[in-house]
């Protein structure tokens, strides 16, 4: 057990951006928006949440406090350039001057990919994560976001950039700009009480694979390192109990502060799992942190010669006992996967990938921006024997 009381510890943070984190802190709503000078807001949430009691007491929140919020939920699981667009015109007819993204991953990625949208005059694909097509976003033209998520997984809220899928190529599209991060991140991890079991556990692999992808991405970055290995930690020891026991506390800030750290460790970089969850993702309109969970094991598998020497760490800082520090983590991976009853193939749970399909997916596997951060260099053989082997 900790020595904090989860009901009632509160804390401001300044890194990445402004946080506040504690339970029952979606009340200081009104405060954040006055810390940000913004008093028309859009509340931007997904279709799943647009009825639920976390989205209504969020607008009341608002209201009692003297504003009339906008709100738009039109937001698909995988969001789309339509959903993103759709929201826009919401924003500027209402003429709201902040954004809050209430939601997991798909209303996060879409709120602030609406927010970074509000001036701009360029068709929205026009600022994929592609060299210097960020230096094309008119900022002026950019609306500040305040995110409170509600989910412990994609860590979207100490994002730079949105993942949008493009239904006109199929494709999942990475949106970056440096301003797109919120300027205030309220963590609290009683809204992600009521989150359904198999959402704890697909949103809780989301976060691992972002931990684990960055530790072995190549290159030096001590800082993503140290993130990286602590979210693993608090994740192995939170995961399966917010899986089993939803109303623990404790476990809950874990996992949602873990999720917070993976998500600023990954600027390090990602690899194979995230190369091919997004174009399964944008093909098949699956669940993107169930996808990162079966990759998972086949990606680490396909890269452990190049990352003995972090799983040699992530080994010692987890305790595993046995020989091979390799073969350990992915005991661990395997092990922690069953506990939270995650599929271990595509076809488990419900992404039937056609023989026809994957040449198509190998090459948006290939282009996609996050292959280049794959400990071992990613080719059309290596990127289909990892799909076949999870297929």
């Amino acid at each position: 057990m900790s020595e904090f009381d989860f009901a009632s510890l509160h804390a401001r943070w300044s890194f990445p951006t402004q946080v506040w984190f504690g339970a029952w802190r979606l009340s200081d709503l009104p405060a954040g928006l006055a810390e940000i000078g913004a008093t028309a807001p859009l509340l931007i949430t997904d279709r799943g949440l647009a009825t639920s009691s976390i989205a209504t007491q969020a607008l009341e929140i608002v209201k009692a406090a003297g504003m009339e919020p906008g709100f738009f939920h039109d937001v698909q699981p995988n969001p789309t350039v339509e959903n993103v667009m759709a929201g826009r015109e919401i924003l500027r007819k209402g003429g709201h001057d902040c954004v809050i993204a209430l939601g997991g991953g798909s209303a996060m990625d879409a709120a602030k990919a609406v927010a970074m949208m509000a001036g701009q005059s360029r068709p929205l694909m026009d600022f994929e994560d592609v060299g210097d097509n960020f230096r094309r976003v008119q900022t002026e033209g950019m609306v500040p976001v305040i995110a409170i998520p509600t989910t412990a997984g994609t860590g979207s809220e100490f994002g730079r950039s949105s993942v949008i899928t493009d239904t006109q190529t199929h494709r999942k599209v990475i949106i970056f700009h440096p301003e797109m991060l919120p300027e205030l991140v309220i963590l609290d991890p009683e809204l992600t009480v009521g989150l359904p079991p198999t959402l704890t556990a697909a949103t809780g692999m989301d976060a691992l694979s972002h931990a684990l992808e960055a530790l072995c991405a190549p290159g030096w970055h001590p800082m993503a390192d140290g993130l990286a290995l602590t979210a693993l930690k608090m994740i192995d020891g939170a995961l399966a109990t917010a899986y089993w026991e939803p109303e623990n506390l404790e476990a809950r800030s874990n996992m949602i502060v873990a999720s917070a750290m993976a998500c600023t460790a990954l600027q390090k970089g990602l690899g194979a799992v995230h190369a091919l969850a997004h174009p399964l993702g944008a093909r098949y309109d699956a669940h993107h942190g169930m996808l990162n969970a079966v990759l998972m094991p086949h990606v680490l598998r396909f890269n452990l010669p190049a990352v003995r020497e972090q799983m040699a760490t992530l080994a010692h800082e987890l305790r595993l006992e046995g020989g091979d520090p390799g073969t350990a983590v992915l005991a661990w991976l395997e092990a922690l996967q069953a506990r939270i009853d995650m599929p271990s193939t595509l076809s488990e749970m419900g992404v039937k990938v056609n023989d026809s399909d994957i040449p198509d997916l190998i090459a948006d596997a290939l282009r996609d921006p996050c292959a280049g951060g794959n400990p071992i260099r990613l080719d059309a053989e290596g990127v289909e024997q990892i799909l076949r082997a999870a297929r």
